[in-house]
């Protein structure tokens, strides 16, 4: 059957789709989400058919085609094209395994990759794996099997031909507003000559990510080709990972989890470790924050994930050290990519407007990566590199590398409409809301707006006066300065308990 092509200037982000008309599908028994083969020449793709209802929307004798089936076979308005029936992708069969709670093997978990990365599923058929795997938690093996499966069906960064070794990477597993310590460590561990090429994530739920916060200050969108030669020309980089195609398969799962807001155990275990192995890197350090708010939020999860990781990194000939860190509360006082940014460069600069536990969490963090590789006095070196000014030259030289022109704090642009939430009484801070925090700044405009968030004046411990400053909101636009402030005035971010002090 041939017919007429319809550009209808829609991309699905990712599944080949296809529009038929009603008519045209009776006639050939396609129902909706059937497979069928688009033929142009002697190209082809399997795509998953819709029908419409309306001639309005594709008329009998055409097909309506997404952007992602466009670029894949270089089609044009009013092209014609062949379609024939096909079978559905081999990985639904496993998929439903899964579903049943048995165990798959290497060839289909390596099929059901394959699928994801070349976007032979539907979104529900996806969103089933990503269910299955949720309520049946993958086995070690099965985890190993799925990570190593995603790192080879993407990009892989070799750095042997550039004699860079050891190779170090570190990961957060998120839910702590601030946070920012790669920007720190990245500059510390490669000023002293020690590799580290760090890819980082934007801002998935949270006020930013570490992506975010960089871009404040210089490019971090590369191919793999220019990352190397950042790399070999700095011994460190921090750029998005979204561009470099690595495990791709991993981003494609992680939008699913985010619309369900679920996180799988054993995709997480392989989400993070698949990106890690895709650079080749030789010592991983794990940091597991725990609180209410994070990710993780007690003791015994964390330590499960703790054991999980160590076995993984054991299996993949990686040296991996798990840390598990307090998380409950932010960390620094910037909340936001401009507001984070700045407190990354006043703590490399050594500038007296550094929060001081983002640092001393940054200095913990390098002696332990530096403990791995079995260098000692760990802690009066990483001061001595901090306060030197190399850690800040290497950053600079990082920035510049990355085609940034940004490296003094107070050159950095910040929200021009601020307002100061103070104190309703006079106490003790004894708890700031991670959630409720990252909230305020997020309708504030952050991350898409870079100079908006939050500046944390106070932390839990702190004493307050009443009518004192507890944090100051800044936003680019007044109206979502003003969504703001009413989110914040209904949300009791830092709970202020009465003290006779």
């Amino acid at each position: 059957m041939k017919l007429k092509v319809k550009d209808i200037d829609i991309a699905t982000g990712g599944p080949l789709v296809v529009i038929l008309n009603r008519e045209d599908a009776m006639k050939f028994d396609i129902h909706s989400l059937d497979r069928i083969k688009v033929i142009k020449g002697n190209k082809f793709e399997t795509v998953v058919a819709d029908i419409a209802t309306s001639s309005k929307t594709v008329s009998p004798g055409k097909i309506g085609v997404y952007e992602e089936v466009l670029s894949s076979l270089n089609l044009k308005n009013n092209d014609k094209v062949s379609i024939h029936l096909a079978r559905k992708p081999l990985s639904i069969n496993f998929i439903k395994k899964k579903l049943d709670g048995k165990r798959l093997n290497k060839k289909e978990i390596d099929q059901i990759v394959w699928d994801i990365v070349h976007n032979k599923l539907s979104e529900s058929e996806l969103t089933f794996f990503v269910a299955a795997c949720y309520t049946n938690l993958m086995s070690i093996n099965e985890t190993i099997m799925l990570t190593k499966s995603m790192a080879r069906h993407g990009s892989i960064l070799k750095l042997n031909n550039l004699n860079k070794h050891p190779v170090i990477d570190k990961h957060c597993i998120g839910g702590i507003p601030g946070n920012r310590t790669t920007m720190v460590l990245v500059p510390i561990i490669a000023s002293m000559g020690i590799t580290i090429p760090k890819t980082s994530s934007r801002s998935i739920t949270s006020p930013a990510g570490t992506a975010d916060a960089m871009e404040v200050l210089a490019q971090v969108t590369f191919p793999i080709k220019e990352m190397k030669r950042i790399i070999e020309k700095t011994n460190g980089c921090i750029v998005w990972g979204g561009s470099l195609n690595l495990a791709p398969a991993d981003d494609k799962i992680i939008n699913v989890e985010k619309t369900l807001e679920i996180d799988a155990e054993s995709q997480l275990l392989a989400s993070i470790m698949a990106k890690k192995y895709s650079v080749s890197s030789t010592h991983i350090l794990i940091d597991i924050p725990v609180g209410r708010g994070t990710k993780v939020e007690n003791a015994v999860q964390a330590k499960r994930l703790k054991k999980d990781f160590e076995m993984i990194g054991k299996r993949l000939r990686k040296h991996i050290k798990v840390i598990i860190t307090k998380g409950n509360e932010p960390i620094g006082n910037g909340i936001g990519p401009a507001l984070e940014a700045r407190d990354v460069l006043w703590i490399l600069s050594r500038d007296k407007r550094k929060p001081i536990d983002l640092e001393r969490k940054c200095v913990s963090m390098a002696c332990e990566i530096l403990n791995m590789l079995k260098i000692k006095n760990c802690e009066s070196k990483v001061m001595e590199t901090l306060n030197s000014g190399r850690a800040y030259d290497k950053m600079k030289g990082i920035i510049k590398a990355q085609n940034g022109n940004i490296f003094d704090a107070d050159k950095i642009s910040i929200g021009r409409f601020k307002f100061d939430v103070k104190a309703s009484k006079k106490g003790i801070i004894t708890k700031i809301s991670n959630k409720d925090i990252s909230k305020i700044a997020r309708i504030a405009g952050a991350p898409a707006n870079k100079g908006a968030g939050i500046y944390l004046h106070k932390h839990v411990k702190d004493k307050v006066k009443k009518n004192e400053t507890l944090f100051t909101i800044y936003s680019e636009s007044r109206q979502k300065l003003i969504f703001a402030k009413e989110a914040a005035k209904e949300i009791d971010a830092l709970t202020i308990q009465n003290s006779h002090w």
